[in-house]
């Protein structure tokens, strides 16, 4: 079945940076976009950042600039790198498939504090 491992996750302080991993079993993941979503509390789950099968990028506003997604065909793995992180940044992330969305993880959490 369709599995996904977030970790990375950790608290650090505004200006650090975190470097998050996804690892997915159970799909063709060279054929498959990746994203990063984010649920902070008290708020809906919002989306970061996209890579293509051909590794094409695009991210959100909030992040674009900080933010650099990767990916790891011979790993299954997707990357998050993180950088400059703000405590408007604290939340937890998720990772999934582009299309189909396949059964959420449980995310791993970031907090920066100020």
């Amino acid at each position: 079945q369709v599995q996904l491992v977030e970790s990375g996750g950790g608290l650090v302080q505004a200006g650090g940076s975190l470097r998050l991993s996804c690892a997915a079993s159970g799909i063709i993941f060279r054929n498959s976009a990746m994203d990063w979503y984010r649920q902070a509390p008290g708020k809906q789950r919002e989306w970061v950042a996209r890579i293509t099968s051909v590794s094409m990028t695009n991210y959100a506003d909030s992040v674009k600039g900080r933010f650099t997604i990767s990916r790891d065909n011979a790993k299954n793995t997707i990357y998050l790198q993180m950088n400059d992180l703000k405590p408007e940044d604290t939340a937890v992330y998720y990772c999934n498939r582009g299309f189909p969305v396949c059964s959420w993880g449980q995310g791993t959490q970031v907090t920066g504090s100020s």
